[in-house]
């Protein structure tokens, strides 16, 4: 079961001026589920995308990354779930230009305005007719409230779909932003197997809106680690439509920017937060702070360090305040100059280590009081500088294990 997180309210979910979404069950790899999602955008809109930092990246990110760089004008999304087109040479990357043909055709636009995505069963040939023959149906059901329907359609080991929005105002407009995102396994950024698709009706020059969308990414999905694992298929697409009739933003030291910018970081924290909620048989969701580092790269190597290590996250599962294992974790990450003497580690409200060794107050039932919650801060202090980061990550349990042992049964 997820981590405190349940399936989204569909009224809650703000529809998007100039974006509709459209569904179908193109039983790519199992019948009778949503497993092919279809999104038109209104002329005009702004897509940005960040993508997987794996070198054997999926053919979909592949020729996304192609499309973008076309700058021909982003004007539909297409996203299959059950095979991920990855590991699949030429006929991979061919399989994912047809369905952009087809896509194009069917809404009136050229190939190179359609981004392709896929996300499931690595190094398998990608079922193509089923996904084309599905496409219609998909085409069909184009509307702009269907965000709940979407967020299912592009679920894998989800437990449950995951969906957020949030209104402000600019100008005097309100302004809608939604987004939905996948992912539960193969969660480690640059990028976390997920994708996040969030859109806006707000108007930001492009330039303007690719920047932001790499920052709104760092603060928020490449926050986030399951297993350490990236996957071959991570991506983050950001739209702005600009159908809302605002001024657009052009400039950064535009107010309405950071107001916009705001509402953004709050949607994809809340999904990529989710994402480590319902990971692969979580059963407790973990922050890790790190402070007093002498950089924030150096802050974040140490959190990474600490919620990659199997022998803390085991622990963390069954409640074993074994907490030498997040001391030798900080050790482990690499910091050559580190002084053992001035690292502080508390969890939650409890202190456990001063000064690099056991504080002198410290009893192993208040560890074990904090591990048995839900929800466990782990707060480091290097005293090495003013630098911070935090990362958002779940224990490890027998049933990831199950999970991925039996993902193609």
């Amino acid at each position: 079961m997820p981590v405190n997180l349940c399936a989204p309210d569909p009224a809650a979910l703000l529809p998007v001026a100039g974006v509709e979404l459209g569904w179908a069950e193109a039983g790519i790899r199992k019948a009778a589920r949503k497993d092919l999602l279809l999104v038109r955008l209104a002329d005009g809109a702004s897509v940005a995308g960040v993508f997987t930092g794996n070198r054997f990246c999926a053919a979909p990110v592949l020729v996304c990354r192609e499309h973008l760089a076309a700058n021909e004008g982003i004007r539909a999304l297409v996203t299959n779930t059950g095979n991920a087109n990855a590991g699949t040479g030429a006929s991979g990357v061919a399989d994912a230009r047809a369905t952009c043909a087809e896509v194009a055709r069917l809404l009136g636009c050229v190939p190179a305005q359609v981004l392709p995505f896929s996300t499931g069963v690595i190094m398998e040939p990608l079922p193509v007719q089923r996904l084309l023959a599905g496409l219609p149906h998909a085409a069909q059901r184009l509307a702009p409230g269907n965000w709940m329907e979407a967020a299912e359609a592009i679920m894998t080991t989800d437990t449950v779909p995951k969906a957020a929005s949030r209104s402000v105002e600019l100008g005097g407009l309100p302004i809608a932003v939604t987004g939905i995102a996948k992912g539960a396994g193969m969660i480690r950024p640059n990028m976390a197997t997920m994708l996040g698709f969030i859109a806006t009706d707000a108007a930001v020059e492009p330039k303007l809106w690719r920047r932001l969308t790499g920052a709104i990414a760092e603060a928020s999905f490449n926050r986030i680690t399951v297993d350490g694992d990236t996957s071959t298929n991570d991506s983050l697409i950001l739209i702005a439509t600009a159908a809302s009739g605002m001024v657009p933003i052009d400039t950064a030291d535009d107010p309405r920017l950071a107001t916009l910018s705001g509402a953004l970081r709050e949607v994809a924290q809340q999904l990529a937060q989710a994402i480590v909620r319902d990971g692969e048989g979580a059963t407790k969701f973990i922050e890790i702070r790190v402070e007093g580092a002498a950089t924030a790269e150096e802050a974040s190597r140490v959190a990474y360090s600490i919620a990659h290590s199997p022998l803390v996250k085991t622990a963390f599962y069954a409640s074993d305040p074994n907490l030498g294992r997040i001391l030798a974790a900080v050790g482990n990450a690499g910091v050559a100059d580190l002084d053992q003497g001035c690292v502080q580690l508390h969890l939650n409200d409890v202190w456990v280590a001063r000064d690099g060794a056991r504080h002198p107050q410290y009893i192993e039932e208040d560890g074990q009081r904090v591990m048995k919650g839900a929800e466990i801060t782990v707060r480091v202090e290097l005293g090495r500088g003013s630098a911070s980061s935090a990362v958002w990550t779940c224990d490890l349990s027998h049933d990831y294990v199950s999970i991925n042992a039996d993902y193609r049964s």
